[in-house]
């Protein structure tokens, strides 16, 4: 069986926690921050599970990360 290729734009994109669970960081982070208000800003800041329905996609492009 040959090796399988890593999406190099998903391993950016994506953390694997130690359990298996799939992280991913908020997207328009940077766009506008200055005025957006200091609590949106600090939700930007956190790493969040990735939803269930895209579980699935993202574990066929990092195949050596996810259990």
């Amino acid at each position: 069986m040959p090796k399988l290729k890593t999406h190099k734009g998903a391993k950016h994109r994506f953390h694997i926690t130690g359990s298996g669970k799939i992280m991913r960081v908020k997207g328009g982070k940077s766009h506008f921050r200055r005025r957006k208000s200091k609590q949106v800003r600090r939700l930007f800041d956190d790493t969040i599970p990735l939803s269930p329905a895209d579980r699935v996609r993202i574990k066929r492009l990092l195949p050596y990360g996810v259990k």
